[in-house]
């Protein structure tokens, strides 16, 4: 359904693309955060690892559902980038912000339930702040909206 040439944003479909988002912005965050312990780096070096594994996989998890509607590449990349990269840039300023500004999280190892119920919390901030985002980019055709129209 559209409204003066732009999709009808409802907040089901915010939600949704909200959940593409976490869903990629998590599988980063999470091997991000292995990887960089693995590697015994440290907290600022394994974070921006985190960060960009997120950005990586939240743009994989576009792509995958644009080029099996039969997109090329190049395309495929532009309506990835287009409708994941204000989602993606909010979710891991939340996400990132509120585990930095957590006692003792940046400590945290993988092993520690403080890592765990702190990210957990983080994703779910990071969710709470970025679903009116999304939505308010689907109501202006941009973001999933742009997705969307592969889906069908």
């Amino acid at each position: 359904m559209q409204h003066d040439g732009h999709p009808h944003a409802s907040w089901s479909m915010a939600v949704r693309a909200t959940l593409h988002c976490l869903t990629g912005c998590a599988i980063g965050e999470v091997l991000g955060m292995v990887i960089g312990t693995a590697l015994g780096w440290g907290s600022v070096p394994t974070l921006v690892l985190a960060i960009a594994l997120a950005f990586f996989f939240g743009y994989a998890l576009t792509l995958r559902g644009v080029l099996k509607a039969g997109v090329d590449l190049r395309a495929a990349i532009r309506v990835a980038f287009a409708a994941d990269t204000l989602s993606i840039a909010v979710m891991e300023l939340i996400d990132n912000g509120v585990i930095v500004v957590w006692p003792g999280a940046m400590d945290a190892g993988l092993g520690d339930a403080l890592f765990w119920w702190v990210l957990a919390i983080a994703l779910a901030a990071a969710f709470v702040v970025t679903t009116p985002v999304n939505k308010w980019m689907i109501g202006r055709g941009k973001g999933h909206a742009v997705v969307h129209q592969y889906h069908h």
